[in-house]
């Protein structure tokens, strides 16, 4: 029998500035097959190739993917600003309906960055363009330079709430994450559940009150190192068995 397919939502690119593409970083598919333990599948989100009932026939799960453009803030009932950047308006097609059909089928899905944004404004939440102007907040963007391993370093703390979903996961009620995003949470939607926040308030994680499947997302970026990380790994590999579970109900 294979393995499992998770959907993993690509983003749009240039190559040499001017052919376009669809892409999806290296390290969400090594999480999703080396970690998750499932196939994983570049999604190109955009309503001009696929429906969300088709990618929910060929998927067991999805990864909704962190990416340079912002949800519209017209999804959110805002109007648009220079400060809320720039947007990709195929993918808020695709994803923010795929979002509350998962939620209401159980198809398991994991929002991660721009992902986790997605499944708050899905669920009816709203965003801040810019967090690190509110006054408190500490600077989430991701260092202008150095390396890789520099950007995706451990750079604070988030707590759980007791109990949760999360601490129950990771075991503990605290974890150190790394930190690479402007916008977040403003209002969290009717149904979100915030079980975890960063020193200065900022929700990191979330999921869907009384969701019959997987939704755990993550305002961090668990792809860098899933393998190794404490922290990444057993969210991919919950991730992954959730998927399985689908997979296997679904065939039967």
């Amino acid at each position: 029998m294979h393995r499992p397919v998770v959907g993993i939502i690509g983003n749009r690119g240039l190559v040499n500035n001017r052919y376009p593409v669809h892409e999806g970083g290296q390290m969400n598919s090594c999480a999703v097959s080396h970690v998750a333990g499932c196939i994983p599948l570049l999604i190109p989100a955009d309503p001009d190739y696929v429906t969300v009932e088709e990618l929910m026939q060929v998927c067991d799960g999805f990864l909704l993917t962190g990416g340079r453009p912002n949800v519209h803030p017209s999804e959110y009932g805002e109007p648009e600003t220079d400060k809320h950047g720039t947007f990709d308006r195929a993918r808020d097609a695709i994803t923010l309906p795929l979002v509350r059909a998962c939620v209401e089928t159980g198809q398991p899905f994991m929002g991660i960055c721009r992902g986790f944004q997605e499944v708050n404004v899905a669920m009816g939440g709203s965003l801040h363009p810019e967090i690190r102007e509110l006054p408190g907040r500490m600077n989430h963007r991701m260092p202008p330079e150095g390396t890789l391993e520099q950007a995706f370093a451990l750079r604070h703390k988030v707590s759980l709430m007791p109990g949760g979903a999360f601490a129950t996961l990771f075991g503990t009620a605290e974890v150190m994450t790394n930190t690479i995003h402007g916008q977040g949470i403003k209002q969290p939607g009717p149904r979100i559940v915030v079980e975890g926040t960063a020193p200065d308030g900022t929700p990191e994680a979330i999921r869907v009150a009384d969701a019959p499947g997987f939704t755990l997302s993550v305002q961090w970026h668990p792809e860098w190192n899933a393998e190794a990380d404490p922290v990444s790994r057993p969210l991919f590999r919950a991730f992954g068995a959730a998927v399985q579970d689908w997979a296997l109900t679904r065939r039967s």
